[in-house]
């Protein structure tokens, strides 16, 4: 079975995707920022190294023996702190000079693999037509390193490897810590989403996305969009939510009172997109088990409830 390299493997999309790997008999290595997060990982099953993701030459011995690169690093900050430019500042730089260390590393190892995270938002606004891997890409300032980091991983692809972008929805799931967020704004009255009622949203369960990485093992190199297979409205999305948790109509903030308080993340998270995953299915095979977020948000809720039980 194939090794691979996993950074972010104690996030939501990390831990998902090294447990499935490791049930189908790979040999996962982690990147760990200390001891405690080695701990964590070591707990997993996977084999923990504690490096610095900036350093090309400990990345470099890191890789050695590895078929594929995983990168699953993130750093989005907590709600309460989203407007301030400064809280996302280092997950700028895993995106941009992360990325590029690691394609650097994984070419100088032999790696003949990487994967790597990105998102849609930074597709333009499509209103309600569909988007696809053609789309136009037009990112805010504030997504700018998304670019930069789908660029790198296409150099990884240029130099004669297997670059493979992907570009997730809205992460949403029974672990995700934006739904303990979602419900701490549902419990006064303000729903998990912002913008128009009426704008689309492309969202994903997180053990989908997981799925995803795994599945990414066998597409071809390039961009591929990871949704669930329906799309919904802002409104319909909230209501889904309120739904599922027991909560009466919750009151979607205005794109207007977004801008203003939203700081530069604003824009894009104002955007509709309805966005396809036709491409990344052909690809690999891959389909969401949860095909919404109506059916979603029910399974979500009833795993609260069962662990609270």
């Amino acid at each position: 079975m194939a090794t691979a390299f996993v950074t972010g493997a104690t996030g939501v999309l990390g831990r998902g995707t090294v447990e499935r790997l490791l049930d189908q008999g790979h040999h996962v290595r982690a990147l760990a920022r200390n001891a405690e997060r080695a701990a964590v990982i070591s707990a997993s099953g996977a084999e923990p190294v504690v490096a610095d993701i900036y350093d090309v030459d400990a990345m470099t011995r890191a890789m050695s023996g590895v078929d594929s690169v995983l990168h699953l690093a993130t750093r989005i900050p907590p709600v309460t702190q989203a407007r301030k430019a400064s809280a996302w500042e280092e997950n700028t730089r895993l995106r941009a000079i992360g990325t590029k260390v690691l394609v650097d590393a994984a070419l100088a190892a032999g790696v003949g693999r990487v994967v790597a995270e990105s998102i849609t938002l930074i597709y333009r606004d499509g209103g309600s037509d569909w988007i696809d891997e053609r789309s136009t890409v037009e990112p805010t300032p504030g997504l700018e390193s998304v670019v930069t980091l789908e660029h790198e991983v296409e150099r990884f692809t240029t130099a004669g490897g297997v670059g493979i972008a992907l570009r997730f929805g809205l992460f949403y799931g029974s672990d995700a810590r934006s739904t303990d967020e979602y419900l701490q704004a549902a419990a006064r009255r303000v729903a998990p989403v912002l913008g128009a009622a009426g704008a689309y949203l492309s969202s994903i369960d997180t053990g989908d996305a997981a799925n995803a990485v795994v599945a990414s093992y066998h597409a071809p190199a390039g961009v591929y969009n990871v949704v669930d297979d329906v799309p919904l409205t802002r409104r319909a999305f909230t209501d889904a939510f309120a739904a599922a948790f027991g909560f009466r109509h919750l009151r979607i903030v205005a794109g207007p009172v977004v801008r203003i308080a939203g700081g530069a993340a604003a824009p894009a998270l104002l955007r509709s997109l309805r966005v396809g995953n036709a491409a990344f299915r052909d690809a690999t095979g891959w389909e969401p088990e949860i095909p919404s977020a109506i059916e979603g948000w029910k399974r979500v809720a009833a795993t609260k409830e069962t662990s609270r039980a």
